[in-house]
């Protein structure tokens, strides 16, 4: 017999949480499934949930939240045998697009009642997990300056966003894959596990939650327009532009992939983990970890 433990975000995304809570409690005694509903907690801290998980005998967390919370009810649970579903309730929800989990709770529902699971990838930067996208630079200062913000949601996004492109500023960074040396200086640089920033702005068009592999894209120094045509560009085609690949150019979009990436940032530039702000560090080891935990997915 399945049995869930909910745990809901109080402050993610902008939805009416009692109108989901109502949900959860009338689908979930409909489907004959015991459950229990619990909060998340600002400081991540679920050391209590392995051993509930061995002792209550719980098959599935479903995480009710964005991407910021997946990244620590993940973390924690590493290595245990339970399922993961999510209800995608934040700003971006990148890892459950990737998967092809919709925003609508009902439909989310569905796919988590249905109980096809299937072993997706993460990654560790400095030892710190991320289950979907990390950065550093212009994408990281808008984590930053969004967290602070009162009201959530893709609106307050949006605006943090063009605020922060008006001063946008590139760093110096060398990075170090493949037996390739990469120095440049850029606005930005996503290490990637999903193709995407979230709300389906794809930004790493070849990454897979599930193929091995870690998706870097360098975002190079260029003119304001240039850089949102390049962007434009690219995640309108939904492929990347490899013209880099023989020589250099300033102007373009870098795209690698590899298990595993040094990155050295001089100008210590912002840094975000699956959207959430996070201490930056002059040096980055970045490793994957392949077959991560079970994903509830279509």
């Amino acid at each position: 017999m399945r049995r869930f433990v909910y745990f809901i975000n109080p402050i993610s995304g902008t939805k009416n949480k009692d109108v989901l809570l109502e949900l959860i409690k009338k689908r979930t005694s409909k489907e004959n499934i015991p459950f229990e509903i619990l909060h998340t907690n600002a400081e991540g801290d679920y050391i209590y949930l392995v051993e509930k998980i061995k002792y209550e005998n719980i098959t599935d967390v479903i995480i009710c939240g964005g991407d910021g919370t997946v990244n620590q009810l993940a973390a924690s649970l590493l290595g245990v045998d339970v399922n993961i579903g999510i209800i995608p309730m934040g700003s971006g929800n990148g890892l459950a697009l990737a998967a092809g989990i919709p925003r609508n709770p009902n439909k989310a529902l569905d796919i988590i009642f249905k109980g096809n699971s299937a072993l997706i990838d993460s990654f560790y930067i400095n030892e710190k997990f991320s289950c979907m996208l990390c950065g550093l630079g212009f994408d990281a200062q808008v984590a930053h300056d969004f967290a602070k913000q009162k009201k959530r949601g893709l609106a307050t996004y949006i605006k943090q966003t063009i605020k922060n492109f008006v001063n946008a500023k590139t760093y110096n960074f060398v990075l170090k894959m493949n037996d390739v040396t990469v120095t440049t200086e850029a606005f930005f640089i996503s290490i990637a596990n999903s193709n995407q920033f979230g709300n389906n702005v794809t930004i790493a068009p070849k990454a897979s939650i599930s193929d091995g592999l870690i998706d870097i894209v360098i975002v190079s120094k260029m003119s304001k327009m240039k850089l949102l045509y390049t962007i434009a560009k690219q995640i309108a085609a939904g492929e990347p532009d490899i013209s880099h690949s023989k020589k250099y150019k300033p102007e373009d979009i870098y795209y690698y992939q590899a298990k595993k990436i040094s990155i050295e940032n001089p100008d210590k530039a912002p840094f975000h983990i699956d959207g959430d702000p996070a201490t930056t560090s002059k040096s980055f080891e970045i490793r994957v970890v392949e077959k991560a935990f079970r994903l509830l997915q279509p």
